[in-house]
């Protein structure tokens, strides 16, 4: 089964200095600002910005530094079948999420740092 990234979400610790540095350097790497947070690549990759709560420290749940990464999965049975997958082998899993259409799957790695595999229903962007 191929699996394609899709999104990273990344909490920043300064706004400013966001704006700042991704403001300038993702224009000049051929990506698009959707809005405020959410910048694409036009091909299907999406980057999502929000700001660290407070008095945080990477890595935590909504501090500073890569918050998940996402990867796209090609239908709802495929997300299924991965987490059966996983907990045959013995991890601890999460239920699935269902995200206003989109069905999720969240594994924490050890250090609390997550990968979701989602099928997204064609014409829903990935991240929002």
């Amino acid at each position: 089964m191929a699996v394609q990234l899709d999104h990273l979400t990344i909490y920043v610790s300064d706004w400013a200095a966001y704006e700042g540095h991704y403001g300038t350097l993702l224009p000049l790497a051929g990506f698009q600002r959707i809005d405020d947070k959410i910048w694409t690549d036009g091909a299907g990759f999406f980057l999502q910005f929000g700001q660290a709560h407070a008095e945080t420290k990477p890595y935590e749940r909504y501090g500073a530094g890569l918050n998940h990464w996402g990867v796209k999965m090609p239908s709802v049975a495929a997300v299924e079948a991965l987490r059966d997958a996983l907990i045959g082998a013995g991890l601890d899993i999460q239920p699935l999420q269902h995200l206003g259409g989109a069905t999720a799957l969240f594994i924490p790695d050890p250090d609390g740092l997550r990968a979701e595999f989602t099928y997204t229903p064609p014409g829903m962007n990935p991240v929002g």
